[in-house]
């Protein structure tokens, strides 16, 4: 391959349109954007405006069958993006999708399959591993610094959002458009973060609240309660229903003590084993000795261009991928499971049953029904609501 990666975007939609501007603008050394495609009529037209001289295609296969990428970042609806993603990889072309990879653990894992089938590139935009703050905690976690994890909390619940926002678009907030709610939608990147940090529950009980504060069909709040193998608990939380909405991440270890909140990470790093210091202290209300640090950063800008920067630049250099495609298969099937315990009022043991769990969105997918509303794609740039909100 020569030293530039073609890249074709497909699905220009909001965010699709603040990808295909990044690659226009040349913010990604040796990328170029080499192809569109959108399915809308009306958006093509516009398209072919907004981005002269680049080639539109109305159809995906058309753009993959085309040889004029290659590679392709695909910001379509949910459930499109492992159906192109695997037609993307068959055509000899590296993949980079926007979250969630798959509406379904089923479909995801098939996507997984086809990337590792293809020996192609596949990274997924869970941008908000660049953020210095979730770097540093997974740093301390993984590396041992408040010793055998024993709790994760995460309240996340600035995801506010207004019914104006939800009769935006014709497939927002129905099981047939989108899959799903403020699990499929806005906390992905959360559900990520949660086991790239803290890693995978061997099971999980959840409670999702369908329409509970906005005229739609799907959860607009949901709270996960997960079990480990090590006896360790988290708690999720997360609406779209409140306002201002806290985000605020505690990991706790049997060495110490992480928080998360208002951009700065505190630490507390007992100077023993809080289980060995129970059982050996010879007082019944001792203290553990222990020191405290603090760590901020400047605020993360650019995220997803930093994803994007990655995928090109391990596409001709090899550097790690920051979010490899098959750890993605992990977040859908958080999601997954939180949704089939909700819906059969059960314990989920992960992996959960994809076939119990696709039967159930089925019966849903019956009784939906797009939204009658005009959509329309906003053209901007990486926004405000697309960082970190602290």
């Amino acid at each position: 391959m020569d030293k530039t990666v073609r890249i074709g975007v497909i699905g220009v939609g909001t965010m699709g349109y603040a990808h295909a501007r990044h690659l226009m603008e040349g913010k990604t050394d040796r990328a170029v954007l080499a192809a569109l495609c959108d399915n809308d009529a009306k958006r093509l037209a516009e398209l072919k405006t907004l981005f002269s001289g680049v080639p539109v295609f109305a159809d995906a296969d058309a753009l993959l069958a085309a040889g004029l990428c290659d590679a392709v970042i695909i910001a379509a609806p949910h459930y499109a993006h492992p159906e192109i993603g695997i037609k993307a990889f068959e055509a000899g072309l590296h993949v980079l999708t926007e979250k969630p990879m798959a509406v379904q653990l089923s479909a995801a894992k098939a996507f997984a399959c086809a990337a590792e089938k293809s020996g192609k590139v596949f990274c997924t935009m869970f941008n908000q591993r660049t953020d210095p703050l979730f770097v540093k905690t997974r740093e301390l976690v993984r590396g041992g610094a408040i010793g055998a994890p024993k709790r994760l909390n995460w309240i996340v619940t600035n995801w506010y959002r207004t019914q104006k926002y939800y009769d935006s678009g014709s497939w927002r907030a129905t099981w047939i458009g989108e899959g799903g709610g403020v699990l499929m939608n806005q906390a992905p990147h959360n559900l990520d973060l949660w086991q790239w940090i803290f890693g995978m529950p061997k099971r999980i009980r959840a409670f999702c609240a369908e329409g509970k504060y906005h005229n739609i069909e799907v959860e607009d709040e949901a709270l996960i309660y997960g079990e480990y193998e090590n006896g360790a608990t988290a708690v999720f939380q997360t609406m779209t229903g409140e306002y201002p909405g806290t985000n605020r991440l505690e990991i706790t270890g049997d060495r110490g003590k992480i928080v998360l909140e208002n951009g700065i990470l505190k630490l507390w790093r007992l100077q023993c084993a809080e289980r060995k210091f129970c059982f050996e202290s010879d007082q019944s209300f001792a203290k553990i000795p222990m020191e405290y640090e603090e760590f901020s950063f400047p605020r993360s800008k650019g995220a997803h261009g930093k994803i994007i920067r990655n995928f090109v630049n391990h596409i001709l250099d090899g550097e790690p991928l920051i979010s490899e495609g098959k750890d993605a298969v992990y977040e859908v099937m958080l999601c997954n499971s939180a949704y089939l315990s909700s819906w059969q009022d059960r314990w989920v043991e992960l992996p959960p049953d994809t076939d119990a769990f696709d039967a159930e969105l089925e019966k849903r997918k019956k009784n939906s029904s797009r939204r009658d509303v005009s959509s329309a794609a906003e053209n901007s740039d990486y926004q405000e609501r697309w960082q970190v909100r602290w």
